[in-house]
């Protein structure tokens, strides 16, 4: 009963204060993402471009084309002493070549995670986490084109 008291007041101090989201109908946006072409992680490159077409608008006149080119890694940072992973590195790397400008912006994402017993479970973090981070590559690639 307090944690829903919590969650209450919390959701409506929020709602109240004047918060919105950061990156919820940016104004600010002066370009139209037209076209990505993709390269790499596959699953990776599938979030990104569902994070991307939010940048499309068939109104602005200033046109962008993009070539991404994604690396994803999972790299084993810890071993028990039977030799079971109990660790890993999550690493999203996405390279973006930007035209007409053929600017290159590139922006990387960790996160450490914990091995669970439960591997479908682990899949399923595993892949959150990758949505996570396509969310966060998205809106830091929009705030550097928003710059420049």
């Amino acid at each position: 009963m307090k944690k829903n008291i919590i969650i209450f007041s919390l959701i409506f101090f929020l709602s109240n204060c004047g918060f919105t989201p950061m990156y919820l109908k940016n104004t600010n946006i002066n370009f139209s993402i037209e076209q990505v072409t993709y390269v790499g992680d596959r699953e990776l490159n599938n979030f990104l471009k569902t994070n991307l077409n939010q940048y499309k608008n068939e109104k602005n006149d200033n046109k962008i084309f993009i070539e991404a080119k994604s690396i994803y890694k999972k790299i084993i940072l810890s071993k028990n002493r039977v030799g079971e992973v109990t660790n890993y590195q999550l690493e999203a790397e996405v390279i973006f070549l930007v035209k007409p400008s053929n600017k290159k912006i590139r922006i990387t994402e960790k996160k450490t995670m914990d091995s669970m017993e439960d591997k479908f479970e682990e899949a399923r973090y595993e892949r959150t986490i990758k949505q996570n981070f396509a969310s966060s590559i998205s809106n830091k690639l929009s705030s550097e084109l928003i710059i420049n």
